[in-house]
């Protein structure tokens, strides 16, 4: 979709920062959704099984359940946390907060007790709306002081007295806190991303203009609602322009490829070993996907073999490179509809509000080709962290977000990754900061150091493995095993152990070189 020169124009926000941003466009999120649902509500907006909704019915289940947390003390500016899978009730949850003027804080299912519990903690949250079937991921009463009042998804109501129909026009602007996601931290807890109005709505925008999205939609939610991409690239980019949104709450590639087909699926956000593992399947040509127009990756590098595969099965598909962070509200750039394979290796160019410079050590901008940090600056990089200054100083410059991606931007405009600064595994698109990991395994009192380091994988693109030094022997990592599990989500448990009695290699200022732990894994 063509953007003209006065669609866009520089405007202040968060009182320091002059960014670019569509001249055109909601203020609020639910201003935005609001619309959706009275142009289309007869059109299917959700499915998830046997449940359909209409538009018109999303927007009464939200009035309803809005009316109905409304009467539990839920105010404007209350953080909630969200505690449920890829199902309707996610988003009826996520819109009745937004409804009320509340602040949703989605939290993985996969997550452990003791990780919610720092969340909701950590945001202050009054609230928790969660589903009976993922009890591993509750906290007890007795961690979560700060609540007032939970509710589970068993407990929603089809009435109540006073439902809420409109979401309210004061005290709330577009620089305001929308959402909370928390990411990763380096420093072994996570951080509270501050997504903003101003952002969530112009990452709506963006994926509109740059994959032409439209109410004739027909999107396939199998990556986490919970997280940025499932959050932003799927359920508010396709609610955002009255599109259908099909949800899975797992990813299993025959029910993939069946629902896909019966729903005319023709748009989806998955990572590279997604994809891999459906064209592994033998009866792939048999169904039909001729609807299909846009697959959206990131997270990882698309082989080429793929990609030429999925162009013989589907020549009508556009395969497109994604590149974002919660930091940046999902996308940051694209590559354009229609590119060939050439610029396959790259992860497109910038967002249309987007401002990405490259940087090195010494703070100057590199020039085309030369090789620095990405840093990104536009309407939607996150404020900051939640109750993290000193993150927050280092982390952002004059609007920019330091991204800790290394690369370039050639002459043409395309961004190329290099590598990475910071230190972390990229399991599968999950990102997990190896000193998380190294923390919980350190408690273990036959643990001297720890060091833990992506493997190589040929479908998740890379796994969590870890070197251990140990003070005896161990015959099995059995118990580091079981102590990761009891603390972390189970996608950050270390898969594979090398156990030793000697010391991890240093350099002359005793830092681990896990550079020489990585290499000795390929």
């Amino acid at each position: 979709m063509k953007i003209g020169k006065d669609d866009i124009r520089r405007e202040l926000h968060f009182s320091d920062r002059v960014i670019k941003c569509f001249a055109d466009r909601p203020q609020r999120i639910m201003d935005a959704l609001e619309s959706v649902i009275d142009r289309h509500s007869d059109k299917t907006a959700l499915v998830d099984g046997e449940k359909r909704l209409s538009y018109g019915q999303l927007g009464e289940r939200v009035s309803v359940l809005a009316g109905q947390i409304r009467t539990l003390g839920l105010a404007q500016g209350d953080r909630v946390g969200i505690v449920i899978p890829n199902r309707v009730e996610f988003v009826v949850t996520l819109l009745a907060i937004w409804r009320l003027g509340a602040v949703p804080v989605p939290v993985n299912t996969r997550e452990a007790g003791p990780e919610t519990a720092y969340i909701l903690e950590d945001c202050k949250a009054t609230g928790l709306i969660y589903d009976r079937d993922y009890p591993h991921a509750i906290p007890p009463d007795e961690a979560t002081p700060s609540l007032s009042w939970r509710l589970t998804v068993d407990d929603f109501r089809d009435t109540v007295d006073a439902p809420v129909r409109a979401s309210p026009k004061d005290g709330i602007s577009e620089d305001d806190l929308a959402c909370i996601l928390y990411t990763s931290g380096t420093t072994g807890h996570p951080k509270g991303a501050m997504l903003s109005h101003l952002g969530i709505i112009h990452s709506m925008l963006h994926y509109t203009h740059h994959l032409g999205l439209g109410p004739d939609d027909n999107a396939l939610l199998v990556v986490p609602a919970t997280h940025i991409t499932g959050l932003i690239g799927l359920v508010m980019a396709s609610l955002g322009v009255g599109a259908k949104l099909v949800m899975m709450q797992v990813f299993q590639t025959g029910e993939v490829m069946q629902i896909a087909a019966q729903e005319r699926m023709t748009y989806s956000i998955m990572v590279p070993a997604m994809y891999n593992l459906l064209l592994l399947r033998e009866d792939f040509s048999k169904h039909d996907l001729s609807d299909w127009r846009v697959g959206a990756y990131g997270g990882a590098v698309m082989p080429l073999d793929t990609i030429e595969k999925l162009a013989a099965f589907l020549p009508g598909l556009n395969l497109v490179n994604a590149y974002g962070a919660t930091e940046t509200t999902s996308p940051t750039s694209f590559v354009p509809l229609g590119s060939d394979s050439s610029v396959f290796n790259t992860i497109g160019k910038p967002v249309a509000c987007a401002e990405v410079i490259v940087m090195n050590d010494e703070g100057h901008e590199c020039a085309p080709g030369e090789e620095g940090e990405f840093w990104i600056r536009g309407p939607m990089v996150i404020s900051g962290y939640w109750n993290r200054p000193d993150v927050n100083a280092s982390d952002f410059v004059s609007g920019f977000w330091r991204s800790g991606d290394l690369g370039e931007i050639t002459e043409d405009g395309f961004m190329r990754i290099h590598d990475r600064i910071k230190d972390l595994v990229n399991r599968g698109g999950y990102k997990i900061f190896s000193s998380e990991v190294e923390n919980v395994l350190m408690t273990h009192d036959n643990v001297v150091e720890v060091a833990v380091v992506p493997r190589p994988c040929p479908v998740l693109g890379e796994r969590v493995h870890a070197f251990v030094h140990v003070k005896t022997p161990m015959n099995s990592p059995d118990e580091l095993i079981a102590l990761c599990a009891a603390e972390l989500s189970d996608y950050k448990v270390p898969e594979t152990f090398t156990l030793t009695d000697e010391p991890l290699p240093r350099n002359a200022n005793g830092k681990v070189l896990k550079r020489k732990l990585r290499e000795s894994l390929t």
